[in-house]
């Protein structure tokens, strides 16, 4: 399991990733809906998602909707890549522990 991204493998960032993976490559989430749908703190999401971006595994876009800020998250196509990689891994992992 050493083989394993460990910027995904974290229980928390694999619970992001598998979130965004959902989400059509073109697709954005809010910070809100994110944190809602994974049921995490502002503070704990805010600092996984930091995590990932510093991998380049998402893109953190903060703008405006009228005078309210606003911050979308999106899966890269890089952190899509890596997801895939890593759930290819998993799967080899335990069809060879049967």
């Amino acid at each position: 399991m050493d083989d394993l991204d460990p910027v995904i493998h974290a229980q928390a960032r694999l619970r992001i990733v598998a979130a965004l993976a959902t989400l059509d490559p073109t697709d954005q989430i809010t910070f809100p809906r994110l944190q809602e749908l994974l049921d995490m703190t502002a503070g704990n999401l805010s600092t996984h998602l930091r995590k990932l971006e510093d991998a380049e595994y998402v893109t953190v876009d903060k703008t405006h909707r009228g005078r309210t800020p606003v911050t979308y998250i999106a899966l890269s196509r890089r952190g899509r890549r890596a997801f895939e990689d890593y759930t290819a891994r998993l799967r080899e992992l335990l069809g060879g522990a049967s």
